[in-house]
């Protein structure tokens, strides 16, 4: 599938058309989402780490220091691309799927194009924008842990900053990052397969989204044990 994507291109005219498309459905339409579930979770995490903190002897610094490695490590770049696998996934599945059930697909290729530049190349190049979802994600998980951790009365803003700065290792944004290109490939690539490929009517298309989400999300917590272990082991 992978190689036919790149044969036969669709004109440029119209694929800059569905590639504004694709950014629009699936990056722009999840920023609410990813909003709201990284600000409250980086809350979460601060609060469970404050109350987990029951030593006088241990600094409350530490508050804000277990919140950053927390959502720049895991939360943001894995965590999100699971739901997103959930959102994302389900959406391309279903909408290619119920393109292969209409015969939509079929006129497609009556008509000389290549069905699998014009529908998963769009959605190749719309996801190349997913670290910039990311990116606020990280932001908004950090922030929402600063804002339950200083008005939860679990610790000042100054050692939480503090916490923030501490032993900071640029490396790691760098490494969330790189996951975050693989599992945005990922979300672009396994859903549009079940969806293309799938067989049946108006049901299986529910059955090939269910499918698609799974292993989706199987891949990227694979990938996420083997670039883990690439890049900080």
């Amino acid at each position: 599938m992978l190689k036919e994507i790149f044969n036969k291109p669709t004109k440029w005219s119209a694929m800059k058309q569905l590639i504004f498309k694709e950014v629009d459905d699936l990056i722009i339409d999840s920023l609410g989402i990813v909003s709201f579930i990284s600000f409250f979770v980086g809350g979460v995490v601060a609060i469970q780490t404050a109350l987990n903190l029951t030593n006088p002897l241990i600094p409350k610094f530490l508050i804000g220091f277990a919140t950053r490695q927390s959502v720049i490590l895991e939360f943001a770049p894995t965590f999100i691309s699971i739901i997103m696998a959930g959102k994302m996934g389900s959406f391309i599945t279903s909408s290619i799927g119920t393109m292969r059930v209409t015969e939509q697909i079929d006129a497609l290729e009556v008509m000389g194009v290549n069905s699998l530049n014009y529908l998963v190349f769009p959605k190749i190049i719309a996801l190349l924008l997913y670290p910039f979802v990311i990116g606020m994600s990280m932001f908004l998980g950090v922030f929402g842990g600063w804002m339950a951790a200083v008005y939860g009365g679990f610790t000042t803003s100054f050692e939480f900053t503090t916490g923030l700065q501490a032993e900071f290792i640029p490396f790691h944004i760098a490494y969330a990052f790189i996951k975050t290109i693989v599992f945005a490939f990922i979300l672009a690539t396994i859903p549009s397969f079940h969806g293309y490929y799938m067989k049946g009517g108006a049901l299986e298309v529910g059955k090939a989204s269910t499918v698609s989400f799974v292993w989706t999300s199987v891949v990227i917590i694979l990938m996420n044990f083997i670039l883990t272990q690439l890049l900080l082991s």
